[in-house]
């Protein structure tokens, strides 16, 4: 299967994974900004995806940026669209007490395509019941 990348920047790095079996590709910036404490920035990336059909993708934090800036990916995972063609941006927040740099080409987050269910909304005036009910936050005790 393929993904399609076009650059919209000459800064734009192509998604890559950097060891083989990697669920997700590497997102790089295509800009410097800094993130000050407690604050949101869109952090362009400089590229634009064509998604394989059925497919969607997520754009997922790093984990290192989290344990050692407390930087993350406000709206985790955010959801790439198959039909979306417009640059793809990561929404990074800085939950730690200094301001954070984004340097260009620096790795921002992961993009992992998944495929996607096609599903036909019924409505019901019924549903089966389970164990679980309707239990929910809390339900379990812990």
């Amino acid at each position: 299967m393929r993904l399609k990348v076009k650059r919209l920047s000459p800064a734009a790095i192509l998604p890559s994974r950097a060891h083989p079996g990697d669920a997700g590709l590497d997102l790089f910036a295509a800009i410097d900004l800094k993130i000050p404490p407690g604050e949101t920035r869109l952090v362009k990336t400089g590229i634009a995806v064509e998604l394989p059909g059925g497919t969607e993708a997520q754009v997922r934090p790093r984990s290192g940026l989290a344990l050692k800036h407390s930087v993350t990916v406000l709206n985790t995972p955010g959801t790439i669209d198959e039909g979306y063609r417009g640059e793809v941006g990561v929404i990074l927040v800085n939950h730690g007490r200094d301001a954070f740099a984004v340097r260009q080409g620096m790795k921002v987050a992961q993009l992992v395509v998944q495929p996607t269910l096609a599903v036909d909304v019924e409505e019901a005036t019924h549903l089966d019941d389970t164990e679980r009910g309707s239990g929910g936050f809390g339900s379990t005790g812990q």
